[in-house]
């Protein structure tokens, strides 16, 4: 995944998102529900409610990058939680996005 190196700082956004939101939409949620600046350099994670659907949105130092993964079969695994926040390692982030369900 072309992307932030290893030691990036990763929230997962618990619950359901609209996957209809770009990047000033998930900017915001960001900053509103997750209670962290959008442009930390931190990686955002976002699913939708379905589950074969991922956001991840991430500042670069120059301005923000939207990675988007549908998957054809399967589901990313996710907490059960409605709303908050996860902390997940760069590490958890890669086999995420490698391995549904």
């Amino acid at each position: 995944m072309i992307g932030p190196g290893t030691g990036v700082r990763v929230y997962l956004a618990c619950g359901v998102t609209d996957m209809r939101k770009g990047i000033s939409g998930l900017a915001m949620l960001a900053q509103t529900v997750l209670r962290q600046k959008p442009a930390s350099g931190a990686v955002f994670a976002f699913r939708g409610r379905r589950g074969d659907r991922l956001k991840l949105l991430y500042w670069d130092g120059q301005g923000f990058c939207l990675y988007y993964k549908l998957l054809e079969r399967g589901r990313f695994p996710w907490p059960y939680a409605t709303d908050g926040t996860a902390r997940l390692t760069s590490a958890q982030l890669a086999m995420l996005c490698d391995h549904a369900c």
